[in-house]
Order: structure tokens, then sequence, then C-alpha cells
């Protein structure tokens, strides 16, 4: 009889998932988001605005009979608000909450595609003058010749950081 060892491609493929983000578009700005994180992409629907909210709280959505709150990622970070737009989807997260981890919609202009960033082409996020708060990211990626900002997702949606979001 032989003893089944994990095939080393398997392994390879599991580690690799860490490495794996998905792009996001706000206007011409590249961010990523760990795969992980992400739980599914939805179409933009009728978003149902909850008064007294945060500004960055659209508001909540049925998602397969689930309330959801929705976060649009531009107000959060302080980006000019645009128009959706037919691109303009929902990117379903998932964060650390105090009783386990909470689904949570970002509303951001487009979804590019999932890309590979290995955990050394992931620099610290450097002081960026103001521009978008720097407790929001957890790094900064090199992508050939570009660069794209990690959202650090459990700081940018969690709630004591909410009291400190911008108001539109």
């Amino acid at each position: 009889m032989s003893s089944i060892n994990p095939s080393p491609v398997r392994s390879t493929r599991q580690r690799s998932s860490a490495d794996k983000h998905l792009g996001l578009l706000l206007g011409r700005e590249l961010l990523v988001v760990p795969i992980l994180a992400v739980q599914e992409i939805v179409g933009l629907q009728e978003i149902t605005p909850v008064p007294r909210m945060p500004a960055h709280i659209r508001g909540v959505i049925n998602l397969r009979g689930k309330v959801l709150a929705v976060v649009d990622l531009r107000i959060r970070l302080g980006v000019e608000r645009v128009p959706d737009t037919k691109r303009t989807c929902i990117v379903v997260s998932n964060v650390p909450g105090p009783d386990g981890p909470v689904a949570m919609g970002l509303l951001v202009d487009q979804v590019t595609e999932v890309l590979e960033i290995p955990k050394n082409a992931i620099d610290p996020a450097p002081d960026l003058g103001g521009t978008i708060d720097r407790r929001h990211l957890s790094g900064i990626a090199r992508i050939g010749q570009k660069v794209a900002l990690v959202l650090d997702l459990a700081h940018l949606l969690s709630p004591p950081v909410a009291q400190d979001a911008p108001l539109a």
C-alpha cells in the first residue's frame, strides 16, 4: 500500500491564494483587496438609504434574504463622488467583527481582475500627504510598472473607524 501525500502543486496553489488580490477601480485609481476577504461580486441594485447613518454608508440591500450594509468606497476614502455607471458593482466582503465575520458590501466603480501579488511586492503604506488615511491601507503593491493601494478592510470598515469617516 502506498501512502497518500498532498501533491506539491496543490500545496503551492493553496499557499498562493493568500497572494491573490481582487483589483478595484475608483476612477482611474487601482485598489486591491485580498481575494480571501471577497465573498462575491454582485451587480448594482436598488440601495435603500438608512436615516442617520454616516455619509459613507450608502444604505442596505437585500441579498438573497439577508440585509447587507453597502459602503460607498469613494466617500469612505474621501474621493469625489460620481454617478453610478453600468460597471458600478458591489463587492461583498467579510470583515472581522466582535462576534465573527460580518458581510458588508463595497460599492466600487469597477472590478478589474484577480491579481497575483507576492508578499515581497507589497511595501508598507507611505504617508500620502493626507489624501487617504494610511490607516486604511495595509500597503502599496508594485504590479509591473503600476502601483496599487492595498486596502485594510478590517480597519476601513470597522465601526470605531466609521466615526472619523468624511462627511460629504
